[in-house]
């Protein structure tokens, strides 16, 4: 079911992608796989998947050992930063940067490390409280902070958005991240790129891409529901 779940969600892509006149190879699909076992996960890999998407620093160790080596890492959810130098070197894009303190973890792990991170900073575009991100209004003051800091190198921008029964109410939200990534591009900042747009999840990411996203969070549609017992940050990916 997997196999047919993945294989369904890229064919959605492709056509929304045809519909709006974008490239499908310019949007990726991160199959998120929070608390889904390597069964489940090797079933999304066989059917094509080679980017994932995890919530917890833990999920991550246990994981990337197990797994092929061509998989892509991608720390999606909260991250801490006394956890930060478990999963530097070892992930390919951390989407949930919201604070100098976190980026200069961040930098700081990957200076002793001697890597570069890429990062994208999380946007709370629609200012929910219960979600974590910087303002809309803030953004490009931490961007610019981030940028001066070594090791680090900003690819673009991560929010997610409220979850709603009409995908349709967040389409004001995509247009509002791509445009701040548009006003952010024009800026020219040294090791800033507006390259990647992180938004869009099960319940909206047809929307998502038709707004400009280049990566879609996708869970549900791929593994089915999830097992929240194992993580209490609720919501659906």
């Amino acid at each position: 079911m997997i196999k047919e779940n993945y294989r369904a969600v890229k064919e959605n892509i492709t056509s929304a992608c045809d519909a709006c006149g974008r490239k499908e190879e310019d949007v990726t699909l991160i199959a998120v796989s929070k608390t889904k076992p390597l069964k489940m996960l090797m079933e999304a890999y066989e059917a094509g998947a080679r980017d994932f998407g995890e919530n917890k620093v833990q999920e991550l160790e246990e994981k990337i050992p197990n797994m092929p080596t061509d998989v892509r890492w991608h720390m999606i959810g909260h991250l801490q930063r006394n956890k930060v130098k478990f999963i530097v070197g070892k992930v390919y894009l951390i989407h949930s940067v919201d604070s100098l303190r976190l980026a200069e973890e961040i930098s700081k792990e990957a200076v002793k490390k001697g890597v570069t991170v890429k990062i994208l900073i999380e946007v709370n575009v629609a200012e929910e409280e219960s979600k974590f991100g910087t303002t809309t209004e803030e953004t490009t003051a931490l961007i610019e902070s981030v940028s001066k800091l070594p090791g680090v190198i900003i690819e673009g921008l991560m929010t997610i958005a409220p979850f709603t029964e009409n995908p349709e109410e967040n389409r004001k939200y995509f247009q509002k991240l791509k445009q701040l990534s548009v006003d952010i591009k024009t800026k020219n900042i040294d090791n800033v790129n507006m390259n990647v747009l992180s938004m869009g999840m099960t319940g909206d990411y047809l929307v998502a891409v038709q707004e400009g996203a280049t990566y879609v969070r996708v869970g549900t549609g791929i593994f089915g529901e999830r097992d929240y017992s194992k993580d209490r940050n609720k919501g659906q990916l």
